[in-house]
């Protein structure tokens, strides 16, 4: 046994609680079935606070013996991060702007500057705006086009609950402006006397956008845009010319975008186009010419570039929109900015992302990768409208990222930073990107990343991470705490299933709605291949009984099916805030962003979309056994996957588990904390060694 890792004979001597059952019972479509934890959906009962601080003390007490591992995994990260660093600067006017972690601080600052490379002055401090838990999430965070005003927003609990605030940039003083509850992204009129910002309902749901002048009170605010339809949801900004607010209103397959002249932040929003079920577009703008860039799947699956007047928007205007850039076959355009001289858009091409770079005026093209193995090219920071280059960071699961300048005439790139990792030598790793072989023949990416001398002949074991869903790409991106993992000898993969975006709308659309189940196979896939358990596998990568896999929120429902699925393949599985009570929830349209999910994974209430998502939801289709070790983790304050659902599902699992069952432990944040774990940078690896201490427990014991 390595010397970190340590036994687990402890659990046995600890009983897990026992949580109180009431018979519920439900019918739909002539299915009629009992529901004993339904009472836990009450978040009021005092039973439910009662059993999680029972749950989060059996978890103290049952992962105690694996706290010189955790400390030992933290120490290790801890090295690796400078505990001074400073991020890139970014243009915003006369001034530039960068983030700064401090030594022993939790959260960065944001400072300022005249010299891109030179000293700034702080003008906002996450520590100084946490709660009283020292917990804060900031949302908003846009500088004013002047340059004298910031609005920020911060979360203090983990609901993404925001306060709007505004601080002066010349005496770093707060204005007594205050909007005490908003949501994610803002939008300041062109003269800096105004902005907007969305109301999210009592449902999470931003259906709201408002104005506010500076200098008045919040009372006073002036409501500009309301969305009736639950199913989607409001996103404000202003537009990178400057020239238009833009407010869009989207769902899962459809948007609508309505535009204010950010010189007239008082004039009535136009729409671009009314909506149409099934068609999206987004827009940017070019001053020359007051016209409109639109990234659309109108006539093309994969999206297309069009071009349109201004003027020619309007809910009656009749006007076609004039293509710039056709569809391509085997591409998937996701975005475009528009620079004055330059288009730079952003596409995926055989599951990578790149950028290419059109010149407005010739039509002459460049296009720009990350140019490492199984690397990620992304657009790193702000850019201004006359800009003539780009900041891009390319990064991949071992190479720390690095970013550079572009030069978006010659596509040149200057170094502008690359992220220092004390005593980590890159070329001590090895990163590549394979194919698994799902059950119905489709490819399915993986990216695999390992330690040069840890050998793939069927010995070492392996952690799968995996999402799938939301057409979300999960590109392989830097962790220093990977590394930990990487030097003990286990092998990481990182899955790329159906119901993600790294191989465009269609992958998005084989893992969906009544094709859902593509995402688990896909997943479980990987694990085959990796094991020898393929039909098509030569040989086995990595020790098929030593196989531990991960993931959060969607990922973690794809854990908990597999888990369900395939008990016999895992050794641990690591389901964090998982959306597990599939059929409950979505039936529920008073359940925190139900109804604007239905598009995503069906509406129970129709019965064919009953019977799939019957057919995996996890908390109704239980595991045969052995099961394998399992951690569930959720926080009290998630809006986002309430804290009942996987509380329930644990529930269910202790009440039919068997002596040859592992054990099911369950972390719940019982105090301030977000969806995606406590927040905070050393908060952060403090958990991560959580959870990869229970891995590695499970794994080289």
């Amino acid at each position: 046994m390595p010397d970190d890792a340590m036994p687990h004979d402890l659990e046995s001597f600890i009983a897990p609680p026992v949580a109180p059952t009431v018979r519920t019972e439900h019918e739909l479509h002539g299915v009629r079935w009992t529901d004993e934890y339904a009472w836990m959906g009450d978040h009021d009962d005092p039973r439910l606070a009662a059993y999680l601080r029972a749950e989060r003390r059996h978890y103290d007490a049952t992962t105690g013996h694996l706290e010189r591992l955790r400390n030992m995994l933290f120490t290790e990260v801890e090295q690796r991060i400078l505990p001074t660093e400073s991020s890139v600067s970014w243009k915003r006017g006369d001034c530039f702007y960068y983030t700064r972690t401090v030594t022993g601080r939790e959260y960065e600052q944001l400072l300022t500057s005249r010299d891109p490379d030179g000293p700034g002055t702080v003008v906002l401090d996450g520590a100084e705006v946490a709660g009283p838990d020292g917990f804060v999430e900031i949302g908003v965070r846009e500088v004013s086009p002047d340059g004298r005003l910031l609005a920020y927003s911060i979360d203090t609990r983990g609901d993404e609950v925001y306060a709007l605030r505004f601080r002066d940039l010349t005496t770093l003083t707060d204005l007594p402006d205050t909007a005490p509850r908003t949501y994610y992204t803002g939008a300041w009129s062109a003269d800096s006397s105004t902005f907007f910002y969305t109301v999210h309902d009592e449902l999470y749901r931003p259906y709201q956008v408002w104005r506010h002048v500076i200098g008045t009170p919040a009372g006073a605010d002036v409501l500009v845009f309301v969305e009736d339809d639950a199913r989607y949801e409001v996103t404000v900004h202003t537009i990178r010319s400057g020239g238009y607010v833009v407010i869009e209103s989207a769902c899962r397959d459809t948007t609508e975008a309505w535009l204010i002249p950010a010189a007239e932040p008082t004039a009535a929003p136009v729409v671009v186009r009314p909506r149409r079920k099934g068609v999206e577009y987004r827009v940017d703008h070019a001053r020359e010419g007051d016209e409109l860039f639109i990234v659309t799947n109108d006539g093309a699956e994969e999206f297309r570039l069009m071009r349109a007047p201004v003027a020619s928007c309007g809910a009656d205007a009749a006007e076609p929109w004039s293509e710039v850039a056709p569809a391509r076959d085997g591409e998937r355009l996701r975005a475009c900015h528009v620079l004055a001289e330059f288009l730079v858009l952003e596409l995926r091409r055989d599951g990578f992302a790149l950028l290419r770079v059109v010149d407005r005026a010739t039509g002459a093209e460049r296009e720009i990768s990350a140019e490492i193995p199984a690397g990620t090219i992304t657009i790193a920071t702000p850019t201004e409208y006359d800009a003539d280059s780009v900041t891009v960071k390319v990064e991949s699961l071992v190479e720390p990222p690095a970013w550079y300048a572009v030069d978006l005439c010659t596509g040149e790139r200057a170094l502008r930073k690359r992220r220092e990792v004390p005593g980590y030598d890159a070329t001590a790793y090895r990163t590549q990107r394979r194919q698994a072989i799902a059950p119905d023949g489709t490819r399915v990416p993986y990216t695999l990343a390992w330690r040069a001398d840890t050998p793939l002949d069927g010995t070492a074991p392996a952690l799968l991470w995996g999402y799938g869903a939301y057409e979300s790409c999960d590109n392989p991106e830097f962790d220093p705490m990977l590394a930990s993992l990487l030097n003990r000898g286990v092998v990481y993969a990182l899955t790329h299933p159906r119901g993600g975006g790294e191989n465009g709308r269609r992958w998005w659309r084989d893992g969906m709605l009544a094709r859902k189940a593509n995402t688990f196979t896909d997943h479980v896939a990987v694990a085959d291949a990796l094991a020898g358990d393929a039909p098509d596998a030569r040989r086995a990568l990595v020790d098929g009984d030593r196989i531990a896999t991960r993931g959060l929120s969607a990922g973690g429902l794809l854990q908990a099916a597999v888990f369900t699925a395939r008990p016999d393949r895992w050794r641990a599985v690591v389901a964090e805030v998982p959306f597990v009570d599939v059929i409950t929830t979505m039936l529920d349209p008073n359940v925190p962003l139900t109804a604007n999910e239905w598009d995503e994974w069906g509406d129970p209430r129709q019965p064919e979309a009953y019977a799939w998502m019957r057919a995996y939801s996890p908390y109704d289709s239980l595991p045969g056994g052995p099961r394998p070790a399992l951690l569930a983790t959720a926080a009290v304050h998630d809006p986002r996957v309430m804290v009942h659902e996987p509380a329930k599902w644990v529930a269910r699992l202790r009440a039919t588990a068997k002596p040859d069952d592992a054990p099911v432990l369950f972390r719940v944040e019982l105090g301030a904390g977000a969806h995606t774990g406590p927040s905070g940078r050393y908060a952060h690896y403090r958990y991560e060694a959580e959870i990869l201490a229970f891995v590695l427990d499970r794994l080289l014991s």
